[in-house]
C-alpha cells in the first residue's frame, strides 16, 4: 500500500496521480477522518496528562489529610472518557486503513498516461508471423481432432472453463513447464521453489488480491480455522516468503520461481474468451519473482522482462513488448511490460506474460524490509514478479504456430530434449 505519510502530506498530488489510472481518491472524505483523528488524539493527550497530574496529587492530598473522594472519582471520569476516546481513535484509524488498503499503487513518472489498453504503447517486436499455405485451425480443433484436448469431459467434471488434455499435448504442456524451469534456473539465476497452493488470507492481503479482489478468488471456509484460499499466482506464496522479515543487504537480490496450478475465478470476465485455453479457472504458470534493493527495481524489471522473452525467442515464438499505460495496469504495480505473443487463428497477439515492478506497495503491506548498510536502519524492499510463462497459453502458442497442413504440431527445436526426441505429434 501507499505510504501514509505521503498520502497525508501530499494529498492532491496523490490524487491527481491515482487520476490518471481511473481511479478517483476520496479526497474529503480522507481530509474528514484525518481532522477527526487529529481532533480526538489532542484531546486524548491532554486528558491522559490531566489525569497523570490528578492521580499524582492524590498522594500529595492524602498526605496532607484531605478528602480524596472528589479526586478520586475525577480519575475514574477521566479513566472512562481515555477508554471512550481510545476506541474512537481506533475507529477513526480503521477507516483510513481500509481505505489506504483499497488505494492502488502510484504509477512511475516513465509510465504512458492512457485510458485502457488501446493507449499502450508497444515497445518492441520480436519474430515475425509465420504465413501458411493453407487453413489455418485454432488449438481448440487441432486438439480435439486427435482426441488430446476434451472440454467436454472438463466440463462434466468441473463445469465451464476446465480442460482436460491427454497423450501428446499433455507430456507437451509437462514439457513447456520443465523447460522454462530449466532455463530460469540454469540461465537466469532463479531459485526454485515448491510453494503451497493454499494460502491464508494474510498472504493475499500483502501481494494486493485482498480486500479488492476477493471476488476473483476460490475460497475454503473452514469451521474454527483460518480460511484458505486457492493461489490465483504463485507470486503470492514465492513474494510472501519474506513477509515479515528483516533481510541483510547481503542477501539480495532473491530470484525465486515456480511452477504452479493457478486458480481464479474470472468474475469479471464474463463472456470472454469461453472458447479453448486462454481463460480458465485453472491453468499453469511458472512464476518469477525478485526481492531487490530500491534502488535497483527498474532495472531488475528490465532483466525479468528479458528472462521471460528469452523463453519466446528460444521457442521461436513471434512476440511483442508493451508498456502499460497508468489505466491499465495492475492494482499494485508501478510499472508493468506486457508480453503478447502472436495467435494465428486470431490473427493477432495476445497477452502471455505481465511483468511488474510493485516499487514498496506490496512490502508495506508485508513488512518485509532489509537492513540498510549505510544506515544500519530497516528499510522496506522493492518487490517484483512476472510470467515466465503462462503454460496454457504457450502451449496454446505452440500449437498453433507449429500446426502442419494435417493437422499434426511439429515440436519445437527447444522442447525436443524434453520429449524424448520427437519432432512431431499427431
Amino acid at each position: 500500500m501507499l505510504d501514509s505519510k505521503l498520502v497525508r502530506t501530499q494529498l492532491q498530488d496523490v490524487a491527481d496521480r491515482l487520476a490518471t489510472r481511473g481511479y478517483q481518491l476520496d479526497v474529503a472524505r480522507i481530509e474528514a477522518l484525518e481532522a477527526q483523528r487529529k481532533t480526538v488524539q489532542t484531546r486524548t493527550e491532554q486528558l491522559q496528562a490531566e489525569r497523570n497530574a490528578r492521580s499524582k496529587s492524590i498522594g500529595q492530598a492524602k498526605q496532607r489529610g484531605e478528602d480524596i473522594a472528589p479526586l478520586l472519582a475525577d480519575v475514574d471520569r477521566m479513566g472512562s472518557e481515555l477508554e471512550a476516546g481510545k476506541v474512537e481513535l481506533e475507529g477513526i484509524q480503521s477507516e483510513l486503513d481500509q481505505l489506504m488498503l483499497s488505494l492502488p499503487n502510484l504509477p512511475h513518472e516513465s509510465v504512458p498516461v492512457g485510458k485502457d489498453e488501446d493507449e499502450n504503447v508497444e515497445v518492441r517486436r520480436w519474430g515475425a508471423p509465420k504465413t501458411f499455405d493453407f487453413e489455418v485451425k485454432d488449438h481448440v480443433a487441432l486438439g480435439e481432432q486427435h482426441g488430446w484436448l476434451d472440454f467436454e469431459t472438463a466440463a462434466k467434471l468441473s463445469g465451464a472453463r476446465f480442460a482436460l488434455m491427454r497423450g501428446p499435448i499433455a507430456r507437451l504442456h509437462r514439457a513447456l513447464a520443465q523447460f522454462m524451469l530449466d532455463l530460469h534456473t540454469r540461465e537466469h539465476g532463479y531459485e526454485e521453489a515448491y510453494t503451497p497452493y493454499l494460502v491464508q488470507a494474510p498472504a493475499l492481503q500483502g501481494t494486493g488480491q485482498l480486500p479488492k479482489f476477493e471476488e476473483d478468488l476460490f475460497k475454503i471456509s473452514r469451521e474454527n480455522e483460518a480460511d484458505l484460499y486457492l493461489i490465483p499466482t504463485a507470486e503470492v506464496s514465492l513474494t510472501n516468503i519474506v513477509a515479515g522479515e528483516i533481510l541483510d543487504a547481503k542477501q539480495l537480490p532473491l530470484k525465486f520461481v515456480a511452477h504452479t496450478p493457478c486458480f481464479r475465478s474470472e468474475a469479471g470476465a464474463s463472456g470472454r474468451d469461453t472458447r479453448g485455453m486462454i481463460r480458465q479457472h485453472q491453468f499453469d504458470k511458472v512464476e518469477m519473482v525478485q526481492i531487490v534493493e530500491p534502488g535497483q527495481s527498474f532495472e531488475a524489471l528490465e532483466g525479468l522482462t528479458a528472462n521471460a522473452e528469452k523463453v519466446l525467442q528460444l521457442l521461436e515464438l513471434p512476440y511483442r513488448v508493451l508498456a502499460l499505460c497508468t489505466g491499465d495496469m495492475g492494482f499494485g504495480a508501478t510499472k508493468t511490460y506486457d508480453l503478447e505473443v502472436w495467435v494465428p487463428s486470431q490473427d493477432k497477439y495476445r497477452e502471455i506474460s505481465s511483468c511488474s515492478n510493485c516499487g514498496d506497495f506490496q512490502a508495506r503491506r508485508m513488512q518485509a524490509r532489509y537492513r540498510n548498510p549505510e544506515t544500519g536502519k530497516p528499510e522496506l524492499v522493492h518487490t517484483l514478479n512476472g510470467s515466465g510463462l503462462a503454460v496454457g497459453r504457450t502451449l496454446v502458442a505452440v500449437l498453433e504456430n507449429y500446426q502442419q497442413a494435417d493437422g499434426s504440431v511439429r515440436v519445437p527445436a527447444a522442447l525436443k530434449p524434453y520429449m524424448g526426441g520427437i519432432e512431431v505429434i499427431g
